[in-house]
Protein backbone atom coordinates (compact mmCIF):
# COMPACT_ATOMS: atom_id res chain seq x y z
CA UNK A 1 0.00 0.00 0.00
CA UNK A 2 1.72 3.62 -1.03
CA UNK A 3 2.11 6.07 1.41
CA UNK A 4 -0.19 8.61 -0.18
CA UNK A 5 -3.11 5.51 0.52
CA UNK A 6 -1.85 5.20 4.17
CA UNK A 7 -1.91 9.03 4.74
CA UNK A 8 -5.85 8.59 3.64
CA UNK A 9 -6.82 5.91 6.04
CA UNK A 10 -8.40 7.66 9.25
CA UNK A 11 -7.69 6.87 12.98
CA UNK A 12 -10.12 5.49 14.89
CA UNK A 13 -9.19 7.70 17.87
CA UNK A 14 -12.78 6.52 20.05
CA UNK A 15 -10.63 3.46 19.94
CA UNK A 16 -7.33 4.53 19.66
CA UNK A 17 -6.83 7.26 22.94
CA UNK A 18 -9.52 4.76 25.22
CA UNK A 19 -7.50 1.87 24.44
CA UNK A 20 -3.79 3.72 24.90
CA UNK A 21 -4.64 5.29 28.23
CA UNK A 22 -5.73 2.04 30.07
CA UNK A 23 -2.36 0.90 29.03
CA UNK A 24 -0.53 3.21 29.86
CA UNK A 25 -2.46 4.14 33.43
CA UNK A 26 -1.45 0.31 33.90
CA UNK A 27 2.39 0.89 33.08
CA UNK A 28 2.20 4.19 35.20
CA UNK A 29 0.27 2.30 37.91
CA UNK A 30 2.86 -0.81 37.33
CA UNK A 31 5.40 2.59 38.53
CA UNK A 32 3.72 3.67 41.32
CA UNK A 33 1.33 1.83 42.71
CA UNK A 34 2.58 -1.81 41.86
CA UNK A 35 1.67 -3.32 44.80
CA UNK A 36 -1.63 -1.93 45.11
CA UNK A 37 -1.57 -3.18 41.43
CA UNK A 38 -0.70 -6.72 41.55
CA UNK A 39 -3.05 -7.35 44.59
CA UNK A 40 -5.96 -5.82 42.82
CA UNK A 41 -5.10 -7.93 39.72
CA UNK A 42 -4.78 -10.71 41.93
CA UNK A 43 -8.20 -9.96 43.87
CA UNK A 44 -10.29 -9.93 40.49
CA UNK A 45 -8.24 -13.24 39.09
CA UNK A 46 -8.65 -15.33 41.97
CA UNK A 47 -12.58 -13.80 42.25
CA UNK A 48 -13.44 -14.27 38.24
CA UNK A 49 -11.78 -18.09 38.04
CA UNK A 50 -13.61 -18.83 41.66
CA UNK A 51 -16.93 -18.29 40.04
CA UNK A 52 -16.47 -18.52 36.80
CA UNK A 53 -14.39 -21.33 36.24
CA UNK A 54 -16.84 -23.52 35.20
CA UNK A 55 -18.02 -21.13 32.67
CA UNK A 56 -14.72 -21.44 31.01
CA UNK A 57 -14.48 -25.10 30.97
CA UNK A 58 -17.93 -25.09 28.75
CA UNK A 59 -16.50 -22.25 26.43
CA UNK A 60 -13.62 -24.71 26.11
CA UNK A 61 -15.51 -27.98 25.30
CA UNK A 62 -18.09 -25.98 23.46
CA UNK A 63 -14.91 -24.45 21.02
CA UNK A 64 -13.62 -28.41 20.54
CA UNK A 65 -16.52 -29.95 19.39
CA UNK A 66 -17.69 -26.69 16.63
CA UNK A 67 -14.13 -26.70 15.52
CA UNK A 68 -14.22 -31.10 15.14
CA UNK A 69 -17.71 -30.32 13.21
CA UNK A 70 -16.35 -27.83 11.17
CA UNK A 71 -13.13 -29.46 9.91
CA UNK A 72 -15.09 -33.03 9.52
CA UNK A 73 -18.38 -32.15 7.74
CA UNK A 74 -18.89 -30.85 4.69
CA UNK A 75 -18.56 -27.23 5.98
CA UNK A 76 -15.09 -28.12 5.45
CA UNK A 77 -15.51 -27.83 2.10
CA UNK A 78 -16.00 -23.21 1.92
CA UNK A 79 -13.42 -21.54 0.34
CA UNK A 80 -12.47 -17.76 2.32
CA UNK A 81 -13.39 -15.46 -1.03
CA UNK A 82 -15.20 -17.58 -2.98
CA UNK A 83 -14.70 -20.85 -5.11
CA UNK A 84 -12.19 -19.55 -7.06
CA UNK A 85 -10.04 -17.76 -4.23
CA UNK A 86 -6.25 -18.18 -4.64
CA UNK A 87 -4.21 -18.38 -1.84
CA UNK A 88 -1.36 -16.04 -1.04
CA UNK A 89 0.69 -17.75 1.10
CA UNK A 90 2.16 -21.31 0.89
CA UNK A 91 1.25 -24.05 3.25
CA UNK A 92 4.61 -23.67 4.74
CA UNK A 93 4.90 -19.84 5.66
CA UNK A 94 1.09 -19.92 6.51
CA UNK A 95 1.99 -22.36 8.73
CA UNK A 96 4.79 -21.06 10.29
CA UNK A 97 2.98 -17.60 10.96
CA UNK A 98 0.10 -19.82 12.51
CA UNK A 99 2.15 -21.51 15.12
CA UNK A 100 4.86 -18.95 15.82
CA UNK A 101 2.36 -16.06 16.02
CA UNK A 102 0.15 -17.67 18.38
CA UNK A 103 1.65 -19.11 21.95
CA UNK A 104 4.82 -20.67 21.00
CA UNK A 105 6.78 -18.55 23.14
CA UNK A 106 4.83 -21.02 25.86
CA UNK A 107 6.25 -24.37 24.33
CA UNK A 108 9.95 -22.91 25.23
CA UNK A 109 8.66 -21.36 28.52
CA UNK A 110 6.85 -24.83 29.72
CA UNK A 111 8.17 -27.60 27.78
CA UNK A 112 10.77 -28.79 30.82
CA UNK A 113 9.26 -27.00 33.35
CA UNK A 114 5.31 -27.59 33.86
CA UNK A 115 5.47 -30.88 33.51
CA UNK A 116 8.42 -31.05 36.55
CA UNK A 117 6.20 -28.52 38.46
CA UNK A 118 3.62 -31.46 38.77
CA UNK A 119 5.48 -34.24 39.28
CA UNK A 120 7.76 -32.73 41.80
CA UNK A 121 4.31 -31.08 43.57
CA UNK A 122 6.47 -27.85 43.96
CA UNK A 123 3.40 -25.46 44.53
CA UNK A 124 0.71 -28.41 45.92
CA UNK A 125 -0.27 -29.28 42.43
CA UNK A 126 -0.84 -33.22 43.24
CA UNK A 127 -2.42 -32.31 47.09
CA UNK A 128 -6.14 -32.86 46.10
CA UNK A 129 -5.24 -35.74 43.97
CA UNK A 130 -3.41 -37.26 46.31
CA UNK A 131 -0.63 -38.45 43.88
CA UNK A 132 2.57 -38.97 45.69
CA UNK A 133 5.10 -37.05 44.05
CA UNK A 134 7.78 -38.32 41.79
CA UNK A 135 5.68 -41.37 41.67
CA UNK A 136 5.39 -43.32 38.49
CA UNK A 137 1.75 -42.29 38.46
CA UNK A 138 3.05 -38.13 38.89
CA UNK A 139 4.78 -38.46 35.85
CA UNK A 140 2.01 -40.18 33.57
CA UNK A 141 -0.35 -37.41 35.36
CA UNK A 142 2.03 -34.59 34.29
CA UNK A 143 2.58 -35.67 30.79
CA UNK A 144 -1.18 -35.97 30.25
CA UNK A 145 -1.88 -32.49 31.60
CA UNK A 146 0.56 -30.80 29.61
CA UNK A 147 -1.04 -31.83 26.59
CA UNK A 148 -4.13 -30.91 27.51
CA UNK A 149 -3.23 -28.35 27.85
CA UNK A 150 -0.85 -27.12 25.20
CA UNK A 151 -2.57 -29.11 22.42
CA UNK A 152 -6.69 -29.22 20.89
CA UNK A 153 -8.53 -27.64 23.47
CA UNK A 154 -6.62 -24.49 23.55
CA UNK A 155 -5.91 -24.52 19.83
CA UNK A 156 -9.96 -25.08 19.39
CA UNK A 157 -10.21 -21.65 20.83
CA UNK A 158 -8.14 -19.60 18.63
CA UNK A 159 -9.48 -21.45 15.33
CA UNK A 160 -13.17 -21.57 16.13
CA UNK A 161 -13.04 -17.66 15.98
CA UNK A 162 -10.71 -17.06 13.62
CA UNK A 163 -12.44 -18.93 11.23
CA UNK A 164 -15.63 -17.22 11.86
CA UNK A 165 -14.17 -14.02 11.12
CA UNK A 166 -12.28 -15.00 7.99
CA UNK A 167 -15.69 -16.62 6.54
CA UNK A 168 -18.00 -12.56 8.22
CA UNK A 169 -14.99 -10.67 6.49
CA UNK A 170 -13.97 -12.40 2.90
CA UNK A 171 -17.79 -14.12 2.01
CA UNK A 172 -20.12 -12.06 4.39
CA UNK A 173 -17.87 -8.47 3.60
CA UNK A 174 -18.31 -7.63 6.60
CA UNK A 175 -15.38 -5.15 8.11
CA UNK A 176 -12.05 -6.17 9.80
CA UNK A 177 -13.00 -5.38 13.67
CA UNK A 178 -14.17 -7.36 16.41
CA UNK A 179 -17.41 -5.67 16.32
CA UNK A 180 -17.83 -6.97 13.22
CA UNK A 181 -17.87 -10.42 14.09
CA UNK A 182 -20.88 -9.81 15.86
CA UNK A 183 -23.01 -9.04 13.32
CA UNK A 184 -24.84 -12.34 12.96
CA UNK A 185 -26.43 -11.61 16.56
CA UNK A 186 -27.12 -7.43 16.31
CA UNK A 187 -26.81 -6.81 12.68
CA UNK A 188 -25.18 -3.56 11.52
CA UNK A 189 -25.78 -1.45 14.36
CA UNK A 190 -23.04 -3.48 16.21
CA UNK A 191 -20.59 -2.02 14.02
CA UNK A 192 -21.60 1.75 14.97
CA UNK A 193 -21.31 4.09 17.96
CA UNK A 194 -20.16 3.50 21.53
CA UNK A 195 -20.43 -0.63 21.33
CA UNK A 196 -18.19 -0.98 18.74
CA UNK A 197 -15.75 1.34 20.35
CA UNK A 198 -16.17 -0.40 23.35
CA UNK A 199 -15.70 -3.98 21.99
CA UNK A 200 -12.76 -3.20 20.24
CA UNK A 201 -11.09 -1.18 23.06
CA UNK A 202 -11.61 -4.16 25.63
CA UNK A 203 -10.28 -6.55 23.24
CA UNK A 204 -7.54 -4.29 22.38
CA UNK A 205 -6.61 -3.68 26.44
CA UNK A 206 -7.24 -7.67 27.07
CA UNK A 207 -4.20 -8.53 24.39
CA UNK A 208 -2.05 -6.10 25.43
CA UNK A 209 -2.50 -7.49 28.84
CA UNK A 210 -1.90 -10.93 27.71
CA UNK A 211 1.05 -10.15 25.67
CA UNK A 212 2.55 -8.11 28.57
CA UNK A 213 2.67 -11.28 30.68
CA UNK A 214 4.02 -13.20 27.61
CA UNK A 215 6.88 -11.35 27.54
CA UNK A 216 7.03 -10.82 31.11
CA UNK A 217 7.53 -14.94 31.45
CA UNK A 218 10.45 -14.66 28.51
CA UNK A 219 11.90 -11.72 30.41
CA UNK A 220 12.31 -13.75 33.72
CA UNK A 221 13.15 -17.42 31.52
CA UNK A 222 16.28 -15.50 29.42
CA UNK A 223 17.31 -13.45 32.61
CA UNK A 224 17.43 -17.08 34.76
CA UNK A 225 19.69 -18.28 31.91
CA UNK A 226 21.92 -15.86 32.15
CA UNK A 227 22.30 -16.19 35.54
CA UNK A 228 22.02 -20.40 35.68
CA UNK A 229 24.49 -20.59 32.48
CA UNK A 230 26.82 -17.11 32.56
CA UNK A 231 26.78 -16.15 35.64
CA UNK A 232 24.80 -13.04 35.31
CA UNK A 233 22.53 -11.97 37.91
CA UNK A 234 19.36 -11.07 36.91
CA UNK A 235 17.70 -8.02 37.90
CA UNK A 236 16.14 -4.29 36.35
CA UNK A 237 19.50 -3.36 34.34
CA UNK A 238 18.78 -7.31 32.57
CA UNK A 239 15.28 -7.37 32.07
CA UNK A 240 15.41 -3.69 30.76
CA UNK A 241 18.37 -4.86 28.22
CA UNK A 242 16.55 -7.87 27.02
CA UNK A 243 13.32 -5.43 26.86
CA UNK A 244 15.17 -3.37 24.90
CA UNK A 245 16.51 -6.13 22.60
CA UNK A 246 12.64 -7.51 22.44
CA UNK A 247 11.02 -4.66 21.67
CA UNK A 248 13.15 -3.24 18.90
CA UNK A 249 13.33 -6.80 16.85
CA UNK A 250 9.25 -7.19 16.80
CA UNK A 251 8.66 -3.26 16.26
CA UNK A 252 10.91 -3.64 13.36
CA UNK A 253 9.51 -6.79 11.93
CA UNK A 254 5.99 -4.98 12.00
CA UNK A 255 7.29 -1.89 10.86
CA UNK A 256 8.24 -4.16 7.44
CA UNK A 257 4.97 -5.58 6.93
CA UNK A 258 3.26 -9.00 6.68
CA UNK A 259 5.54 -9.76 3.62
CA UNK A 260 9.23 -8.81 4.36
CA UNK A 261 8.90 -8.52 8.24
CA UNK A 262 6.25 -11.08 9.68
CA UNK A 263 6.70 -13.46 7.27
CA UNK A 264 10.71 -13.35 7.36
CA UNK A 265 10.95 -13.59 10.98
CA UNK A 266 8.05 -16.38 11.36
CA UNK A 267 10.04 -19.02 8.59
CA UNK A 268 13.25 -18.35 10.56
CA UNK A 269 12.06 -19.00 14.03
CA UNK A 270 9.68 -21.88 12.72
CA UNK A 271 13.33 -23.72 11.21
CA UNK A 272 14.78 -23.28 15.17
CA UNK A 273 11.96 -24.66 16.35
CA UNK A 274 12.29 -27.81 14.31
CA UNK A 275 15.90 -28.07 14.46
CA UNK A 276 15.74 -27.77 18.43
CA UNK A 277 12.95 -30.46 18.42
CA UNK A 278 14.81 -33.32 16.18
CA UNK A 279 18.01 -32.61 18.11
CA UNK A 280 16.95 -32.67 21.77
CA UNK A 281 14.82 -36.24 20.25
CA UNK A 282 17.99 -37.61 19.29
CA UNK A 283 20.23 -36.25 22.00
CA UNK A 284 17.73 -37.01 24.56
CA UNK A 285 16.09 -40.77 25.65
CA UNK A 286 14.23 -41.38 22.50
CA UNK A 287 12.79 -44.87 23.85
CA UNK A 288 11.88 -43.42 27.00
CA UNK A 289 10.40 -39.86 25.16
CA UNK A 290 8.32 -42.16 22.13
CA UNK A 291 6.75 -44.28 25.37
CA UNK A 292 5.83 -41.38 27.72
CA UNK A 293 4.34 -39.98 24.71
CA UNK A 294 1.88 -42.92 24.10
CA UNK A 295 1.22 -43.20 28.09
CA UNK A 296 0.53 -39.13 28.27
CA UNK A 297 -2.17 -39.51 25.11
CA UNK A 298 -3.41 -42.21 27.19
CA UNK A 299 -3.99 -40.61 30.52
CA UNK A 300 -5.07 -37.46 29.20
CA UNK A 301 -7.72 -39.39 26.62
CA UNK A 302 -8.76 -41.74 30.10
CA UNK A 303 -9.29 -38.60 32.40
CA UNK A 304 -11.09 -36.15 29.44
CA UNK A 305 -14.16 -35.47 30.74
CA UNK A 306 -13.09 -35.21 34.42
CA UNK A 307 -10.22 -32.29 33.31
CA UNK A 308 -12.41 -30.72 30.54
CA UNK A 309 -15.50 -29.91 33.03
CA UNK A 310 -13.82 -29.86 36.23
CA UNK A 311 -13.91 -26.13 37.75
CA UNK A 312 -11.23 -26.72 40.58
CA UNK A 313 -13.45 -29.53 42.56
CA UNK A 314 -11.50 -32.39 42.04
CA UNK A 315 -8.27 -31.25 40.80
CA UNK A 316 -7.78 -28.17 43.01
CA UNK A 317 -6.78 -24.64 42.76
CA UNK A 318 -3.19 -25.09 42.91
CA UNK A 319 -3.48 -27.50 39.80
CA UNK A 320 -7.01 -26.00 37.98
CA UNK A 321 -7.22 -22.55 38.80
CA UNK A 322 -3.70 -21.26 38.83
CA UNK A 323 -2.52 -23.42 35.77
CA UNK A 324 -5.07 -24.50 33.47
CA UNK A 325 -7.96 -21.75 34.03
CA UNK A 326 -4.84 -19.47 33.52
CA UNK A 327 -4.06 -20.98 30.41
CA UNK A 328 -7.54 -20.57 29.12
CA UNK A 329 -7.90 -16.87 30.26
CA UNK A 330 -4.51 -16.17 28.12
CA UNK A 331 -5.89 -18.16 25.19
CA UNK A 332 -9.47 -16.44 25.43
CA UNK A 333 -7.57 -13.04 25.86
CA UNK A 334 -5.85 -13.54 22.93
CA UNK A 335 -8.41 -14.88 20.79
CA UNK A 336 -10.81 -12.18 19.09
CA UNK A 337 -7.92 -9.94 17.99
CA UNK A 338 -5.66 -13.23 16.67
CA UNK A 339 -8.43 -14.24 14.63
CA UNK A 340 -8.17 -11.02 13.12
CA UNK A 341 -4.53 -11.81 12.41
CA UNK A 342 -5.58 -15.74 10.98
CA UNK A 343 -8.43 -14.34 9.26
CA UNK A 344 -5.69 -11.76 7.10
CA UNK A 345 -3.67 -14.45 6.00
CA UNK A 346 -6.09 -17.10 4.91
CA UNK A 347 -7.96 -15.67 2.05
CA UNK A 348 -8.42 -18.56 -0.61
CA UNK A 349 -8.22 -21.47 1.84
CA UNK A 350 -11.03 -23.63 2.98
CA UNK A 351 -12.59 -24.05 6.31
CA UNK A 352 -11.35 -27.36 6.31
CA UNK A 353 -7.98 -26.32 5.17
CA UNK A 354 -7.84 -23.04 8.12
CA UNK A 355 -8.48 -26.03 10.82
CA UNK A 356 -5.91 -28.65 9.73
CA UNK A 357 -3.15 -25.49 9.89
CA UNK A 358 -4.69 -23.39 12.60
CA UNK A 359 -5.87 -26.45 14.94
CA UNK A 360 -4.68 -29.87 14.11
CA UNK A 361 -0.98 -29.07 13.20
CA UNK A 362 -0.54 -26.69 15.99
CA UNK A 363 -1.93 -29.15 18.40
CA UNK A 364 0.19 -32.40 17.07
CA UNK A 365 3.13 -29.93 16.95
CA UNK A 366 2.27 -29.41 20.62
CA UNK A 367 2.08 -32.94 21.53
CA UNK A 368 5.59 -33.58 19.91
CA UNK A 369 7.65 -30.90 21.79
CA UNK A 370 6.06 -31.18 25.15
CA UNK A 371 6.96 -35.34 24.60
CA UNK A 372 10.68 -34.59 23.11
CA UNK A 373 11.11 -31.84 26.10
CA UNK A 374 8.97 -33.31 29.17
CA UNK A 375 9.77 -36.83 28.78
CA UNK A 376 13.44 -35.92 28.59
CA UNK A 377 13.14 -33.22 31.70
CA UNK A 378 11.82 -36.58 33.71
CA UNK A 379 14.23 -39.10 32.67
CA UNK A 380 17.20 -37.32 33.36
CA UNK A 381 15.66 -36.13 36.72
CA UNK A 382 15.01 -40.08 37.33
CA UNK A 383 18.60 -41.16 36.87
CA UNK A 384 20.04 -38.14 38.06
CA UNK A 385 21.43 -36.06 35.15
CA UNK A 386 19.82 -33.24 36.35
CA UNK A 387 18.38 -31.76 39.25
CA UNK A 388 15.40 -29.87 37.33
CA UNK A 389 12.78 -29.85 40.35
CA UNK A 390 15.78 -28.39 42.70
CA UNK A 391 16.63 -25.49 40.16
CA UNK A 392 12.60 -24.58 40.15
CA UNK A 393 12.30 -25.14 43.88
CA UNK A 394 15.20 -22.59 44.59
CA UNK A 395 15.02 -20.66 41.64
CA UNK A 396 11.61 -19.41 39.88
CA UNK A 397 8.73 -21.51 37.91
CA UNK A 398 10.92 -21.63 34.68
CA UNK A 399 14.68 -22.43 36.09
CA UNK A 400 14.57 -25.66 34.99
CA UNK A 401 14.97 -25.53 31.41
CA UNK A 402 18.26 -24.23 31.87
CA UNK A 403 19.33 -27.38 34.47
CA UNK A 404 18.14 -29.60 31.85
CA UNK A 405 19.76 -27.50 28.71
CA UNK A 406 23.29 -27.33 30.82
CA UNK A 407 23.49 -31.43 30.18
CA UNK A 408 22.79 -31.81 26.68
CA UNK A 409 25.26 -32.07 24.19
CA UNK A 410 27.45 -29.16 22.86
CA UNK A 411 24.74 -26.80 25.56
CA UNK A 412 27.19 -24.28 24.96
CA UNK A 413 26.23 -23.80 21.50
CA UNK A 414 22.15 -24.89 22.29
CA UNK A 415 21.71 -22.79 25.38
CA UNK A 416 22.21 -19.22 23.13
CA UNK A 417 20.45 -20.64 20.34
CA UNK A 418 17.55 -21.11 22.97
CA UNK A 419 17.76 -17.61 24.29
CA UNK A 420 17.85 -16.02 20.23
CA UNK A 421 14.90 -18.80 19.60
CA UNK A 422 12.53 -16.79 22.66
CA UNK A 423 13.49 -13.93 21.47
CA UNK A 424 12.95 -14.08 17.85
CA UNK A 425 9.22 -16.25 18.73
CA UNK A 426 8.06 -13.79 21.24
CA UNK A 427 9.24 -11.07 18.75
CA UNK A 428 6.78 -13.04 16.01
CA UNK A 429 3.71 -13.02 18.12
CA UNK A 430 4.19 -9.52 18.84
CA UNK A 431 4.69 -8.04 15.77
CA UNK A 432 1.56 -9.99 14.60
CA UNK A 433 -0.42 -8.60 17.24
CA UNK A 434 0.96 -5.07 17.07
CA UNK A 435 -0.05 -4.85 13.47
CA UNK A 436 -3.54 -6.23 14.05
CA UNK A 437 -3.88 -3.94 16.97
CA UNK A 438 -3.04 -1.10 14.35
CA UNK A 439 -5.42 -2.31 12.16
CA UNK A 440 -8.33 -2.22 14.47
CA UNK A 441 -7.21 1.17 15.17
CA UNK A 442 -7.61 1.98 11.55
CA UNK A 443 -10.51 3.23 9.92
CA UNK A 444 -12.01 1.05 6.64
CA UNK A 445 -8.93 -1.42 6.99
CA UNK A 446 -7.73 -4.43 5.10
CA UNK A 447 -6.45 -7.88 5.43
CA UNK A 448 -3.92 -6.95 2.43
CA UNK A 449 -3.01 -2.93 3.28
CA UNK A 450 -0.87 -2.36 6.64
CA UNK A 451 -1.79 0.75 9.10
CA UNK A 452 0.48 3.44 9.67
CA UNK A 453 3.94 2.48 10.98
CA UNK A 454 4.02 5.07 14.45
CA UNK A 455 0.83 3.09 15.67
CA UNK A 456 3.15 -0.05 15.46
CA UNK A 457 5.42 1.77 17.07
CA UNK A 458 3.64 2.82 19.92
CA UNK A 459 1.60 -0.15 20.44
CA UNK A 460 4.96 -1.86 20.30
CA UNK A 461 6.35 -0.37 23.27
CA UNK A 462 3.52 0.10 25.22
CA UNK A 463 3.08 -3.20 25.11
CA UNK A 464 6.60 -4.13 26.25
CA UNK A 465 6.83 -1.08 28.70
CA UNK A 466 4.37 -3.06 30.90
CA UNK A 467 5.54 -6.64 30.78
CA UNK A 468 9.16 -5.00 32.09
CA UNK A 469 7.33 -2.94 34.82
CA UNK A 470 5.84 -5.65 36.44
CA UNK A 471 8.66 -8.30 36.25
CA UNK A 472 10.83 -5.92 37.90
CA UNK A 473 8.03 -4.90 40.70
CA UNK A 474 5.36 -8.36 40.18
CA UNK A 475 7.44 -10.95 41.23
CA UNK A 476 6.19 -13.68 43.52
CA UNK A 477 6.17 -17.19 44.70
CA UNK A 478 6.78 -18.49 40.86
CA UNK A 479 8.65 -15.35 39.80
CA UNK A 480 6.13 -13.54 37.32
CA UNK A 481 3.36 -13.81 39.14
CA UNK A 482 2.51 -9.73 38.63
CA UNK A 483 2.31 -10.57 34.95
CA UNK A 484 0.10 -13.32 35.34
CA UNK A 485 -2.47 -12.12 36.90
CA UNK A 486 -2.60 -9.04 34.52
CA UNK A 487 -3.31 -11.77 31.52
CA UNK A 488 -5.78 -13.09 33.82
CA UNK A 489 -7.40 -10.13 34.24
CA UNK A 490 -7.31 -9.58 30.33
CA UNK A 491 -8.82 -13.06 29.49
CA UNK A 492 -12.18 -11.96 32.00
CA UNK A 493 -12.92 -8.51 30.66
CA UNK A 494 -13.01 -10.40 27.13
CA UNK A 495 -15.04 -13.41 28.15
CA UNK A 496 -18.24 -11.92 27.32
CA UNK A 497 -17.14 -10.77 24.03
CA UNK A 498 -15.60 -14.37 23.24
CA UNK A 499 -18.83 -16.05 24.51
CA UNK A 500 -21.16 -13.76 21.80
CA UNK A 501 -18.39 -14.51 19.02
CA UNK A 502 -18.80 -18.31 20.12
CA UNK A 503 -22.39 -18.00 19.45
CA UNK A 504 -22.27 -15.60 16.50
CA UNK A 505 -20.29 -18.51 14.88
CA UNK A 506 -22.92 -21.10 15.47
CA UNK A 507 -25.42 -18.51 13.93
CA UNK A 508 -23.69 -18.39 10.95
CA UNK A 509 -22.26 -21.82 10.44
CA UNK A 510 -25.32 -23.64 11.84
CA UNK A 511 -28.12 -21.41 10.88
CA UNK A 512 -27.55 -19.09 8.69
CA UNK A 513 -27.66 -19.80 4.68
CA UNK A 514 -23.83 -20.45 3.76
CA UNK A 515 -22.02 -17.97 1.36
CA UNK A 516 -19.77 -19.77 -0.98
CA UNK A 517 -20.30 -17.70 -4.13
CA UNK A 518 -18.43 -14.17 -3.70
CA UNK A 519 -16.66 -11.74 -5.61
CA UNK A 520 -13.03 -12.83 -5.34
CA UNK A 521 -10.34 -10.65 -4.70
CA UNK A 522 -7.32 -9.56 -6.78
CA UNK A 523 -4.00 -10.98 -5.28
CA UNK A 524 -0.54 -10.20 -7.00
CA UNK A 525 1.91 -11.03 -4.57
CA UNK A 526 2.07 -14.74 -4.82
CA UNK A 527 4.60 -16.83 -3.59
CA UNK A 528 5.70 -18.92 -5.79
CA UNK A 529 4.86 -22.13 -3.92
CA UNK A 530 1.23 -21.64 -4.19
CA UNK A 531 1.25 -20.92 -8.12
CA UNK A 532 2.63 -24.85 -7.69
CA UNK A 533 -0.12 -25.73 -5.50
CA UNK A 534 -2.89 -24.29 -8.03
CA UNK A 535 -0.67 -26.07 -10.95
CA UNK A 536 -1.16 -29.71 -9.06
Amino acid sequence: MSGENKAKKNIRWSVFIPSFIIIGGGALLGIFKNEWLTKSCSAIFTWSLKNFGWLYQLVAIFCLVVVMILTFSKLGNVRFGGKNAKAKHSFGSWFAMTLTGGIATGCIVYGANEVMIYYGNIYGELNQLGLEPLSAEASYFGMGRVFYNWTFVPYAMYSIVGCAMAYIYFNKKEELSVAASLTPLFGQKVKKGFFRSLIDVVSIVALALGLSSNLGMGLALIGSGLEAAYGIKQGPVVWIILFLIITATFTLASVAGLDKGIKWLANGTSKIFYVLLIFLLIAGPTVYILNMMNVGIGYWADHFWTWGLDPYTVGGEALVTWWTMFDWACWIAYAPLMAIFFAMISYGRTIRQFLIVNWILPSAFGIVWFAVWSGTALNWQDIGKADIIGAITNGIAVSGLWELLKQVPISVLIIPLVMITMIAAFSTTADTMSTTISQICTEGSKYDEEPANWQKVVWGLSIGIIAVIMVIFGGGQQGVEGVKYLSGVGGFCVLPIFILQLASTFKIFFIDKIIEDVEEEDIVDVEPEVLEEAKA
